[in-house]
């Protein structure tokens, strides 16, 4: 991965954003990560495989509930909190 320092990416951004339709690019500033620029089809990518595990997320969690493999929030909590009390 390409790094650039926060001055350079501002001095050079025509650069920058060359340089992040190839590979995902740091950006740093004082020497610490502050971000990350990615390609416009890098960028959907990720945000179609986030929304793929979201997806999953939902439907294994509305199968646990048709499955009766659910509990109440606070009936858990309670239960939790007697447990730690014994």
């Amino acid at each position: 991965m390409r790094t650039f320092s926060a001055a350079d990416a501002k001095n050079r951004f025509g650069e920058l954003l060359d340089a992040a339709q190839r590979e995902p690019v740091r950006i740093e500033k004082h020497g610490r990560a502050t971000a990350v620029m990615v390609s416009e089809a890098e960028y959907a990518d990720l945000a179609f495989q986030i929304a793929e595990i979201e997806r999953f997320k939902i439907e294994k969690g509305l199968a646990d509930l048709d499955a009766g493999r659910a509990v109440d929030g606070p009936a858990f909590f309670d239960d939790l909190k007697a447990r730690l009390a014994q």
